[in-house]
């Protein structure tokens, strides 16, 4: 069954649901006995995914390396309390990808050299890497180094807008996700549970 996997996906584009296609990819996944683990570059806060793996999905891990979610010595960890709450997370979502966040994503590429390298996860997803590479926060080089070492049996999708020309390049999947309408063009901040 998991003979197929190893390729590499990138979902782009200046459209909203990238980070929401690799999360029902990662949900039809599980279904057929895979292993995710997804590392999210830049974003801090409780985002509705968090609560909903640790509640009902054992077979995922999500972990957040935005400025706001990390300190200066370890990675602030999620853990459901079992009532809705997650202990450890911020009041509100945060995704600023600024100069105050090259630390937090080196982190998140280091954790995820490790993860992919272990070979214990069937898909990692590395999301919003491609709006850290292309703020310079980790360099380009260092994610085509990620994705060159990678087990071969280890499935790896790339999520963000403005994804380098070397990462499509080398990508087996690229879908390019484009907005026409979006809410905020009305004066619509982000909603919880639709975008958050």
């Amino acid at each position: 069954m998991m003979k197929h996997l190893g390729l590499v996906q990138v979902y782009t584009g200046d459209g909203k649901g990238k980070t929401t296609c690799s999360l029902g990819l990662s949900l039809r996944a599980i279904g057929q006995g895979y292993k995710i683990y997804m590392i999210q570059f830049l974003k801090s806060g409780d985002t509705g995914e968090l609560f909903s793996v640790k509640k009902y999905i054992p077979n995922m891990t999500i972990v957040q390396f935005g400025k706001e979610a990390i300190t200066d010595t370890q990675l602030k960890m999620f853990e459901f309390d079992g009532q809705g709450k997650l202990d450890g997370a911020g009041g509100k979502y945060t995704f600023l990808p600024d100069e105050a966040e090259k630390e937090p994503a080196r982190r998140a590429l280091e954790h995820a050299f490790n993860i992919v390298s272990s070979g214990d996860y069937n898909i990692v997803v590395l999301d919003e890497i491609n709006c850290a590479m292309n703020k310079g926060l980790i360099q380009i080089e260092d994610v085509l180094k990620l994705i060159n070492e990678k087990p071969e049996h280890v499935e790896l999708i790339l999520t963000g807008r403005d994804a380098p020309h070397q990462i499509i390049e080398r990508a087996d999947l690229v879908s390019e996700i484009m907005m026409r309408k979006h809410p905020w063009e009305k004066g619509i901040d982000a909603r919880r549970g639709i975008e958050y």
